[in-house]
């Protein structure tokens, strides 16, 4: 490595406004030049990295974010959420958003049928959100979304003018949330793009086992972006974005119950 070369540009930043700008500047750039000297780069190579970038921000509109999808596969996500989201074991683990959510899904009253129409098999799906020392949460916030049993969400149907398997709920006085949807069915992420190929290089298939996504928010808590995944599925192991944690796993079996403990707030 240019010993030289890495300090001036790291120098470069030292004008900047921001202090936690430059410091990730300064480190990005170490990092990046200490890896093109680990693998003694080449320039063909550097070339084809450009490209490869290029064709994801391409690949990138309204209802698809390839830059998502390829922090997923190479664990970015996950990382950055272990960093930011540490549970002291107290607190649900949490998990990575994926491409797929949408703000202001409806909102629906307990019980509800959140499918819109989704095919897949009728499942009831409920729990209770709870402070670490146990204590109930009224009134948490759920945004809850999910594909349909052909692996695919609403968003991802041109044609579909009205969310299915998506919707926002409250908990009740006891901290209790309730709703159906569809059973949830292993898919692969988008795969007839950059990140596709990508993988497809790597000798990695692109399937996650099946899931529910969870965005659960109260007041003096922490928001919990997390996943519900079914116990005994064929990609538990081999989760391509790498989001699977033990303790996110439970049965699906035409009913789930999972119970949700909220981090409070940091000062």
């Amino acid at each position: 490595m240019d010993a030289d070369l890495t300090r001036q540009v790291e120098a470069s930043f030292d004008g900047a406004a921001d202090p936690r700008f430059a410091d990730i500047m300064r480190s990005l750039v170490r990092h990046l030049h200490a890896f093109i000297a680990d693998v003694h780069l080449t320039e063909e190579e550097w070339a084809a990295a450009i490209d490869f970038l290029t064709r994801t921000g391409q690949k990138c509109d309204a209802k698809r974010q390839e830059f998502i999808l390829l922090s997923d596969v190479l664990g970015a996500s996950m990382a950055v959420i272990n960093v930011n989201h540490p549970t002291g074991g107290s607190a649900t683990e949490a998990t990575v958003l994926g491409p797929f959510f949408v703000d202001d899904a409806p909102e629906f009253e307990h019980g509800a049928d959140i499918s819109g129409g989704a095919p897949g098999e009728p499942c009831f799906v409920s729990g209770t959100i709870r402070s670490p020392s146990g204590d109930p949460i009224a009134g948490a916030l759920l945004d809850v979304w999910q594909s349909d049993e052909t692996g695919h969400y609403d968003v991802q149907y041109p044609e579909l003018e009205t969310p299915q398997g998506r919707g926002r709920l409250r908990t009740d006085d006891a901290g209790r949330y309730t709703f159906w949807s569809v059973q949830p069915e292993a898919y692969p992420i988008p795969h007839d793009g950059p990140v596709g190929d990508l993988l497809k290089a790597a000798g990695r298939g692109p399937m996650r086992p099946a899931h529910i996504h969870f965005k659960i928010s109260a007041p003096g808590y922490r928001t919990l972006i997390t996943h519900i995944f079914a116990a005994g599925d064929q990609y538990l192991q081999s989760d391509a974005v790498f989001g699977v944690k033990d303790s996110l796993i439970t049965e699906f079996d035409k009913t789930a119950t999972f119970d949700f403990t909220l981090a409070p707030e940091t000062p």
